[in-house]
């Protein structure tokens, strides 16, 4: 089903500058304490998802749980402080500076006679008392915690000065079974987790899901009918296409910036080259050729150049070449090997795996493969995965020993912000979608 968009409803002029500031490089040495109370409803009225007072709960316990995540805010305890309608618009800021508070974020949940609902989403820095914030955001019942993310991110991006990311979802492959078999399935969540479902039954392996710009098309690789090949998936129908060539193995699919173009790699002849292959008229274009294999694409966030991995110097390294093909010049010069890049949307960093004897690593770099730092420093991590505003990667982690499991987590360019993202069962190749509508 399309996720709808999201109405935003502006409550009032533009506020004055912000008080308060929170760096968003300085990990979690300091962060922001702030009071994030449950939503008052003037009036309590049922939706088709409950109350507008239960609503009010469940809103501000995602908002504090998307800000907690980032490792850039505190939520501080508020049981037991309530909110009347009236301390949204006018709040008793001693109540929440008492509980040790810097910020508020406060708001409502109202019914309307359509069926929708608006979450009203108010910042405040509780210390100067000055207002950082508002906006209202109208949707159905059904998808409130849209809202709840929408505030979040006005939130973050209110007192980070960045874009926030909280209103995105992230497709992943499922895994269970043995390691020798493993069953592989799409799957997709919001970012937090939330609103999980899996999209393909495990029948035929799949790997490298990515995101269309659209966000309602995926792209992947699947061994359906023993042909290792690129496949679209459509998410509001479910429908499933191959596309690509049909006689060689194609594998790393990733769209353009603006999803008018796949590149992909195809293996023949003992060597694995990048093509690209136009989506309208399914035009095939070769990119790389040879010697070894070259393969995982990713376009910069304008579209000009693609970064991608290469053996061809006799070692597993990153490279940068136009859109066309041409200019393919080697950037990774550090210890071991380097894999799986993928340009940020901010279009500053490239992200990629290093490996070095015994370890894999999430790292990053300039483009022109400058600066380099190492983000992680356990047993395997690969396969990173920007968020949409460039601060956040996401990827998979596979536990050393016997178990093997395979789990998803996230880290900051602080390099200190860590933490595990849940699925239900062992996780691999995630990919972040932009921020929904």
């Amino acid at each position: 089903m399309r996720i709808p968009a999201l109405a935003a409803l502006l409550l009032a002029a533009a506020p004055a500058a912000a008080v308060i500031r929170v760096d968003i490089n300085s990990g979690t040495a300091s962060p922001l304490p702030v009071a994030v109370p449950a939503f008052p409803a003037a009036a309590d009225a049922a939706t088709a998802a409950g109350t507008t007072a239960a609503l009010g709960s469940q809103v501000a316990g995602v908002v504090a749980a998307d800000l907690a995540s980032s490792g850039l805010f505190r939520p501080v305890d508020t049981a037991g402080a309530a909110v009347a309608p009236a301390d949204v618009t006018a709040p008793r800021f001693a109540a929440w500076t008492g509980l040790g508070a810097q910020a508020l974020i406060t708001g409502n949940v109202t019914a309307g006679a359509d069926g929708n609902i608006t979450v009203g989403c108010y910042a405040y820095d509780a210390v100067s008392t000055e207002e950082l914030a508002r906006q209202g955001f109208v949707t159905t019942a059904a998808n409130w915690r849209r809202a709840a993310h929408k505030c979040a991110d006005l939130v973050y991006s209110r007192l980070t000065g960045e874009t926030g990311y909280f209103d995105s979802r992230i497709v992943y492959v499922s895994e269970t079974g043995p390691k020798t078999r493993r069953i592989k399935r799409l799957a997709v969540m919001d970012q937090d987790g939330a609103n999980h479902r899996f999209l393909t039954n495990g029948q035929n392996l799949v790997l490298t899901p990515r995101f269309a710009p659209n966000q309602q098309t995926l792209t992947y690789m699947s061994f359906a009918d023993n042909r290792p090949r690129i496949w679209l998936y459509t998410i509001g129908s479910g429908r499933q296409e191959a596309v690509g060539d049909t006689t060689n193995m194609s594998s790393a699919p990733r769209f353009s910036p603006d999803g008018s173009t796949l590149v992909y790699s195809i293996s023949q002849n003992g060597t694995t080259d990048i093509y690209k292959l136009d989506v309208a008229s399914r035009t095939v274009t070769r990119l790389t050729r040879g010697p070894g294999i070259s393969t995982a694409p990713s376009y910069s966030p304008d579209g000009s150049k693609i970064v991608f991995e290469s053996d061809r110097g006799g070692g597993q390294q990153v490279y940068v070449m136009n859109a066309d093909g041409s200019d393919q010049r080697r950037i990774s010069f550090g210890e071991g090997r380097a894999g799986t890049p993928v340009w940020s949307p901010r279009g500053d960093l490239i992200a990629f795996t290093r490996l070095t004897p015994g370890k894999f690593r999430i790292a990053v770099m300039r483009p022109d493969g400058s600066g380099e730092r190492v983000l992680t420093n356990a047993y395997q991590d690969e396969g990173p995965t920007w968020s949409p505003n460039g601060r956040v990667i996401m990827f998979f982690r596979t536990a050393a020993g016997r178990s093997g499991r395979v789990d998803l987590h996230s880290v900051d360019l602080s390099g200190a912000n860590e933490r595990t993202i849940k699925t239900p069962l062992d996780a691999s190749d995630p990919a972040w979608s932009p921020l929904l509508p």
